[in-house]
């Protein structure tokens, strides 16, 4: 059986790889390595959260 090449796959294919191999351990660790590695959103005031709940509704419509 050929290896699989984690690191080479994004984000994207990594999940999908996971969401159809859900008994494949190495590559949800992988993916779940992945995900605590990319930096998150910290919020540090309520003007910060409005402003970035404003613009992600912004997003939002404009995809409609």
């Amino acid at each position: 059986m050929t290896e699989i090449n984690f690191a080479a796959m994004s984000r994207e294919q990594l999940r999908e790889y996971v969401k159809t191999h859900p008994q494949d351990q190495a590559a949800f660790h992988a993916y779940m390595d992945r995900l605590q590695s990319e930096p998150g959103i910290e919020i540090t005031s309520m003007d910060q959260f409005e402003q970035l709940l404003r613009e992600k509704i912004r997003q939002s419509q404009a995809e409609q």
